[in-house]
């Protein structure tokens, strides 16, 4: 199909359903199910109609460069015109990348001191507030799932959901491998140390991704603890959730309730089997991918802080930036987190060269 009739296609489709939209016809289900695609359809239009309205303007002004009297003014437009629309012609080819079916989707975040001891469990601290400021900055919200301290107020592990608009388009590039290098607090001289975190990222399981069966769970109840071990409760209100056939478990006691703490688990487990399909669907189509800079591989290391330098480097697309305070509050994540973007839409619109 030529690129003219792939651009027809889609308008005709989003005139269709701005028909059927105003057309009164359309029940519940069906209503969101149009009003969703709508959605997704209109800022695809939106660069077919920029692109195809600048691209016929200058066909125009073409046909008027030998008239006596326009010629001039013809050439001036077009001289203005004319680099735009390659612009337009890559915001269109953007725009027409299909759209994953989890980007849209709410994440959970999931952040595991590494290598370091005591240092990783504070590290793992600096990014769940780096994270926290990135949600913030993007207008999202942060709710904790679970968490296990250390005695220095860091954590060795700390779940939690982000809820928002496509929080897993831009969350997606943050699992991996994260490593920071710093002279620690409780280290009198004055010694860079090298320390680790691993950094999760799932996309939101819906009830339609995951098929579980009852009996394919085994559910505990315990007592929540905190830092050092000691009880926070006196009731047993964790969870912990383990899925038989794929030994998947998710715990959760940060919930006030065990009701809310077991749907907040089942909630995870059918996140990381969703991963793990993903994972699977990845690695299959790996070889066609030159950089896979969203490909979610925890076990690669991503990205360094350097508190020394000031610097973050990100590995994976050999970007440096000497701005650690603003990244480490978040809102400095978005041109790390903007530039992968980037990187991955060029690998994925090089399949297409």
């Amino acid at each position: 199909m030529s690129i003219d009739a792939r651009l027809q296609q889609i308008t005709d489709r989003h005139a269709e359903l701005t028909s059927l939209m105003s057309s009164g016809e359309l029940d519940g289900d069906k209503f969101v199910a149009v009003s969703k695609e709508y959605a997704e359809l209109e800022p695809v239009v939106a660069a077919i109609n920029d692109f195809t309205s600048t691209r016929d303007e200058i066909a125009d002004l073409k046909t008027m460069l030998s008239d006596p009297e326009m010629g001039d003014v013809a050439k001036a437009e077009l001289k203005e015109l004319e680099p735009k629309l390659s612009d337009l012609e890559h915001a269109v080819k953007i725009a027409l990348i299909p759209k994953e079916k989890t980007d849209s989707r709410n994440a959970i975040l999931e952040i595991r001191a590494g290598t370091g001891g005591d240092e990783a469990a504070l590290f793992a601290s600096d990014l769940f507030t780096m994270y926290k400021g990135f949600a913030s900055a993007n207008g999202w919200k942060v709710e904790v799932d679970s968490t296990s301290e250390n005695d220095l107020g860091g954590y060795k592990e700390i779940i939690c959901t982000i809820s928002g608009n496509n929080v897993f388009s831009k969350m997606k590039y943050e699992s991996g491998g994260h490593r920071v290098q710093r002279v620690p607090e409780t280290e009198s001289g004055g010694r860079i140390h090298t320390s680790a975190a691993t950094v999760a990222v799932l996309p939101e399981a819906e009830d339609v991704d995951v098929n579980i069966k009852p009996d394919d769970l085994r559910v505990d109840t315990f007592r929540a603890q905190g830092a050092g071990g000691q009880h926070v409760n006196t009731t047993d209100s964790a969870v912990r959730v383990t899925h038989i056939p794929t030994g998947i478990v998710a715990e959760c006691q940060d919930g006030r309730s065990q009701h809310k703490n077991k749907e907040k688990a089942m909630s995870m487990i059918k996140s990381r089997i969703l991963e793990a399909e993903m994972e699977k669907a990845a690695a299959e189509r790996a070889d066609d991918r030159k950089l896979q800079v969203g490909s979610g591989d925890r076990s690669q290391r991503i990205r360094t802080y350097n508190f020394p330098q000031g610097r973050v480097t990100d590995h994976r697309i050999g970007l440096t930036l000497h701005n650690l305070t603003g990244v480490l509050a978040g809102d400095g994540l978005n041109e790390i987190a903007d530039a992968l973007i980037a990187e991955d839409n060029a690998s994925r619109l090089a399949q297409f060269d």
